[in-house]
């Protein structure tokens, strides 16, 4: 028999699609609930790519990749007034 996980405790892709709504409900939006989701996030992200016994150059361009995008989007407005025009 399988056993049944109480409907908080499931992860986003293991929910179906009419119990989303419920499934939002039950998450914990206070600041502290907010900050332990992304600690999770953080040592998820660090045990996965940083803390392994063989690492690789994954972890550390997924950082580099998510730093070049961030800056990007904080400076697009720069940028934009750079692009060559056509017709001035």
């Amino acid at each position: 028999m399988a056993s049944v996980i109480p409907l908080k405790e499931e992860k986003l892709l293991d929910v179906k699609i009419g119990e989303l709504p419920s499934w939002i409900l039950t998450q914990d939006f206070t600041p502290k609930g907010i900050a332990g989701a992304f600690q999770r996030g953080y040592y998820q992200y660090y045990n996965k790519y940083v803390s392994v016994k063989k690492g690789s150059f994954a972890g550390l361009s997924t950082v580099l990749a998510a730093y070049m995008l961030f800056n990007y989007c904080c400076s697009y407005k720069e940028f934009e007034h750079e692009w060559p025009r056509k017709y001035h």
